[in-house]
C-alpha cells in the first residue's frame, strides 16, 4: 500500500502530517510513502530529509492523489478537493461535527475516512491521541500570547525602582489545552488560578503550582465517559458565571478552554464580567472555532472593549509547525500501525479504536452522531458506533 503525503492547501496550514524520521516505521510494516514536494518544507522538513529515510516523490499533486492508497493530512476536509476515486482512505483531523456535509459528500464518493478526533480514551490509544498532542501546544502557545500581549511581566521581581507584583492568570477548563497553559504560566512566573466543572482535576491542577477555584455547585455527571467535560443545562451555566464573575475581575488574563465534543461551546465569560476586568487585561478563547466561551470572541479576530483586548486565536498548533509536526506524525504513525497488518489494510471492527475513529466507509457514513445531524437512518455497517 502507498501513503500519500501531500502538502497542506488550507489557508495558513503550516503542519504536515508525516516528518522524516517517521518514514522508516511505516516502511518497516510494508507500506511506501509518497511525499508531495514541499510538503514539509513550511514546518521545518526538507526534501532530502524524506528522501533520505526513503520516502519517494510524486511528480505533481495530481499523481499524488490519483495513485496513492491512503491520504494522511492534518486539516483533511477543509484541504482535500483533490480526493476523486472511490476506495481511497483518508486519515486525519476531518472536524466532521462541524462540516455534516462535506462528510456527505466524500462519503458519496466512495471514501473511507477514519476521523482522529473521535479516537476513544483507552490506554492502547494514547500513543495516537493526535487531540491532546496539538490541545497541549495550544495551551501553550495561548500563554506566550497573552504574555507577549498583556503590559505587565509575568514573574515578580525584585529591580532598584521596587518589587514588581507577579500577573495574575485565570485559566477556565483543565483539560490538556488548560493543564498546559497553567503549567506555562507558572513556569513564567505568574500567579495562577483555574476552575473545572469537574472536580475530578483539582489534583492535577494544585499539583501544576496552581489554586483551584472552588465554586459550590451541583456538578454530578459533568465528565462524560469519553472523560471530556459533558454539556450542562443553562441555568448550571448561569449560576457558574454568577460564581465566577469576581474571579475573572480579579486577573489579568483569563483563559478559556472549555469545550464540548460536538457541541458549541458554553458561553463562561459575559460582556458584564469583560466590563468589570482592568484596563489592559487579556482574555485569550481557545474555543473560538467552536463558538467561544466568551460572548465577545470572534474566531480569528482581535476585539478591544474598553480596553480589555479578547483573542480568538484559530489553528495556534500552525503556529508551532515543527514541534506540532513531529507531534502529529507520532500520532499517525502509531494509528497506521494498528490500523495496517502485513501491508494490507485491516478495518477490524472488533478494534475499538478503528471502530470508533471509522466516520465512512463503502459509501456510507458510519458515525452516529455525524448521521443523526444530517438526518439518516441508523447506519447497516456492522459494529457501527457514535
Amino acid at each position: 500500500m502507498i501513503i500519500g503525503v501531500p502538502r497542506e492547501s488550507y489557508q495558513g496550514e503550516r503542519r504536515v502530517a508525516l516528518v522524516p524520521a517517521t518514514v522508516p516505521a511505516l516502511i518497516n510494516v510494508g507500506l511506501k510513502v509518497l511525499v508531495e514536494r514541499g510538503a514539509g518544507d513550511n514546518a521545518g522538513f526538507p526534501d532530502l530529509a524524506y528522501e533520505e529515510q526513503g520516502a519517494s516523490f510524486a511528480t505533481d499533486r495530481s499523481q499524488l492523489f490519483s495513485s496513492v492508497d491512503v491520504i494522511v493530512q492534518v486539516s483533511s476536509l477543509k484541504s482535500n478537493p483533490d480526493v476523486a476515486h472511490s476506495g481511497q482512505i483518508i486519515v486525519g483531523l476531518l472536524n466532521p461535527f462541524a462540516a455534516p456535509e462535506v462528510v456527505r459528500g466524500l462519503a458519496e464518493k466512495g471514501v473511507t475516512a477514519f476521523a482522529l478526533e473521535l479516537l476513544p480514551r483507552i490506554s492502547r490509544a494514547q500513543s495516537m491521541d493526535a487531540l491532546t498532542s496539538m490541545a497541549t501546544i495550544a495551551g501553550y502557545k495561548s500563554v506566550l500570547l497573552a504574555a507577549e500581549r498583556l503590559p505587565k511581566m509575568f514573574p515578580m521581581m525584585f529591580t532598584a525602582a521596587g518589587t514588581l507584583t507577579p500577573a495574575k492568570v485565570f485559566v477556565v477548563g483543565a483539560g490538556v489545552a488548560g493543564l498546559q497553559a497553567i503549567a506555562t504560566a507558572h513556569r513564567l512566573g505568574a500567579v495562577v488560578q483555574a476552575y473545572d466543572v469537574r472536580p475530578s482535576v483539582r489534583e492535577q491542577v494544585v499539583s501544576l503550582g496552581a489554586k483551584f477555584l472552588e465554586i459550590e455547585l451541583e456538578a454530578k455527571g459533568a465528565e462524560a465517559s469519553t472523560g471530556y467535560a459533558k454539556a450542562m443545562g443553562e441555568e448550571f451555566y448561569r449560576r457558574q458565571r454568577e460564581t465566577m464573575k469576581q474571579a475573572v475581575v480579579e486577573h489579568d488574563v483569563v483563559i478559556t478552554t472549555a469545550a464540548i465534543p460536538g457541541k458549541k461551546a458554553p458561553i463562561l465569560i459575559t460582556q458584564e464580567m469583560i466590563e468589570g476586568m482592568r484596563p489592559g487585561s487579556i482574555v485569550i478563547d481557545l474555543v473560538a472555532e467552536a463558538g467561544g466561551n466568551c460572548e465577545l470572541t470572534r474566531p480569528g479576530e482581535t476585539v478591544d472593549l474598553n480596553r480589555v483586548t479578547i483573542l480568538g486565536p484559530v489553528n495556534l498548533p500552525s503556529t508551532v509547525p515543527y514541534h506540532a509536526s513531529l507531534m502529529y506524525a507520532k500520532n499517525v504513525t502509531a494509528f497506521l500501525q494498528n490500523l495496517v497488518k502485513d501491508g494490507q489494510l485491516q478495518i477490524n471492527m472488533e478494534d475499538q479504536i478503528i471502530r470508533d475513529t471509522l466516520l465512512m466507509h463503502k459509501g456510507e457514513i458510519v458515525n452516529a452522531q455525524v448521521r443523526e445531524m444530517l438526518g439518516l437512518a441508523t447506519s447497516t455497517v456492522e459494529g457501527s458506533r457514535p
